[in-house]
């Protein structure tokens, strides 16, 4: 279920952090697949497990493909990006 966010609210306590996810740049599959020079398929492999990635839609296993958006977090981008620099 997804909630509207606004920018005079605080977070919820719950989720620690919150506030500075959602103010943060949020990229698309594509947007990040032209910044580091990657398909679109390799960024959504890299990003397919890690936490924080926003993801709207299902999964419907009536369909044959998943239609589902992803949003991915800056700062998940970065520890991403650093985590593959390490490991060059």
């Amino acid at each position: 279920m997804l909630r509207a966010v606004h920018a005079n609210t605080s977070p919820d306590p719950a989720e620690p952090g919150a506030e500075n996810v959602c103010n943060e740049k949020h990229y698309s599959v594509n947007e990040l697949s032209a910044l580091w020079n990657l398909s679109s398929q390799t960024i959504r492999r890299l990003f397919q497990e890690e936490p924080d990635v926003v993801r709207i839609g299902e999964r419907d296993l009536h369909r044959k493909r998943a239609y589902v958006t992803i949003r991915i977090p800056e700062s998940v981008a970065r520890r991403v990006h650093q985590r593959l620099r390490k490991a060059a």
